[in-house]
């Protein structure tokens, strides 16, 4: 099985100190079921390219000393040697396992760096189709390229085969990119060489960190990591809650941070939720999206005006979700309010057909979590396909952020925020996402504003053309 890495970033050959593999040699790797062998074969200051080459010894491995509690192979002939699975995840986490754990002595300042990478794999199974597989990876941001065959090309009837040729690209960090390959590689091939017991939940939840938890595909992706083992799914997926449950709490405000201080100092997000209904209220919107709705705090002050008749919060956290709907008391509305309003679970980055036919849709302090590749795919998502007749979209000013003396300097308002905007980087961004889908925009300060720094939070009503 063959996995390679390149990337465009200059000098190119700075791939080679993150790898923590020369690439003026080929090295080698004794493993346990064969060898890895590390070599590149293009090296260059404009493209640089690593390869990762794994020779598997079935026979060694069938003639082995394995039981039915190691999963070793129990057959000569299978297709273990020649594609993607857990040996390539071992694989990675032996020879890259350092550039994995994001460490660098030659290149420090390039491990939280992110570059331009591709990652081919020749050939990767994919149990699920390549709707699954796109599922797993788009999400976190990777424009994924596949190429498959038929499973015998001479018996054309026997449709396509479970096998891909599979290139991912993302501009990330290259640690990023080796753990997420690292757990989802065996989630496609749904099946693990060796024994899972409690230590691969710490091991999942280590490698799953900052994304997982947050992924539409979570639960599939924890019960096919941990070989479909009931108990270990229950409690890893008890401990992504928590995580789950930690971010939510800080978004909503249960936990204090920098943010939050000036907020309820300033009272900013009733501010933002008043601006948010005024513009609706100009666009004489009846139906209404909120877009990363949260836990409700919009959608419940729009229910109390007739105006709105029909209303859907949509949120990628079901537990998220959980809190809107206790927030929002759906189990005991009069029927007349619970027939105006739903929630429901969804990604910005997926095109969803129930989100069209509405006059307009709300994204509040959303754009800001998502990481900037992901922009492209929310733009269509919104803008293209859902396509309402107005937009309502906030995000923090980051120009403001001096003012706030519990914020250090250079620091963003919240953990999950990838980005945060100046005044005119985002007018320039909504500038041109308006001209490109046919919206007019303009732009509206919320909260106290500051002759040098501008409001808190900047606002861009969109109106369809």
């Amino acid at each position: 099985m063959l996995l390679s890495i390149s990337t465009t970033h200059r000098p190119a050959t700075d791939l080679g100190y993150l790898l923590h593999k020369n690439p003026q040699r080929c090295q080698s790797f004794e493993l346990s079921f064969g060898a890895a062998h590390v070599f590149y074969p293009k090296i260059g200051d404009d493209r640089c390219t690593a390869a990762l080459l794994l020779d598997v010894d079935p026979v060694g491995m069938v003639r082995g000393r394995g039981d039915s509690h190691t999963g070793l192979l129990d057959q000569y002939v299978n297709d273990r040697p020649y594609v993607a699975s857990s040996f390539l995840s071992v694989a990675i986490s032996r020879v890259f396992g350092t550039a994995m754990g994001g460490r660098s002595q030659e290149r420090p300042e390039l491990v939280d760096t992110p570059i331009p990478l591709e990652a081919t794999i020749s050939v990767l199974p994919c149990r699920g189709g390549e709707s699954f597989l796109r599922g797993l990876f788009e999400p976190l941001g990777y424009e994924v390229e596949t190429v498959g065959s038929p499973l015998d090309e001479t018996f054309p009837d026997w449709g396509p085969s479970p096998y891909f040729r599979v290139t991912l690209r993302k501009t990330a960090r290259l640690a990023e990119l080796l753990t997420q390959l690292y757990v989802l590689v065996p989630v496609l091939d749904d099946t693990k060489h060796y024994y899972v017991g409690d230590a691969e939940v710490e091991k999942l939840l280590a490698k799953g960190a900052g994304w997982l938890a947050t992924h539409p595909e979570r639960e599939t992706i924890t019960r096919r990591y941990l070989k479909h083992r009931p108990s270990l799914a229950r409690l890893a997926m008890a401990r992504l809650a928590e995580q789950d449950d930690g971010r939510a709490s800080d978004e909503t405000g249960d936990s204090v941070s920098a943010e939050d201080a000036g907020e309820q100092q300033l009272r900013l997000n009733d501010q933002r939720i008043g601006a948010i209904l005024a513009a609706l209220r100009a666009a004489n919107a009846h139906r209404v999206l909120d877009l990363g709705c949260g836990e409700g705090k919009l959608l419940a002050e729009l229910l109390k005006d007739k105006q709105f008749e029909r209303l859907v919060g949509m949120d990628v956290s079901v537990r998220t979700l959980e809190y809107a709907a206790k927030r929002l008391n759906l189990e005991r509305l009069p029927t007349a309010k619970a027939e105006r309003i739903a929630l429901m679970h969804g990604s910005l980055l997926y095109r969803n057909s129930r989100l069209e036919g509405f006059d307009a849709a709300v994204v509040a302090e959303v754009i800001e979590h998502l990481d900037p590749p992901r922009l492209a795919a929310f733009e269509r998502v919104v803008f293209e396909f859902a396509k309402p007749s107005t937009i309502i979209l906030t995000t923090p000013n980051r120009e403001y952020n001096v003012l706030w003396e519990s914020l250090p300097a250079d620091k963003l308002r919240h953990r999950d925020h990838r980005f945060e905007w100046t005044r005119q980087e985002f007018q320039a961004w909504a500038t041109a996402l308006a001209g490109r889908f046919g919206y007019a925009v303009r732009f509206l300060p919320v909260g106290p504003e500051d002759p040098a720094h501008g409001p808190p939070t900047q606002m861009g009503v969109f109106e369809c053309k």
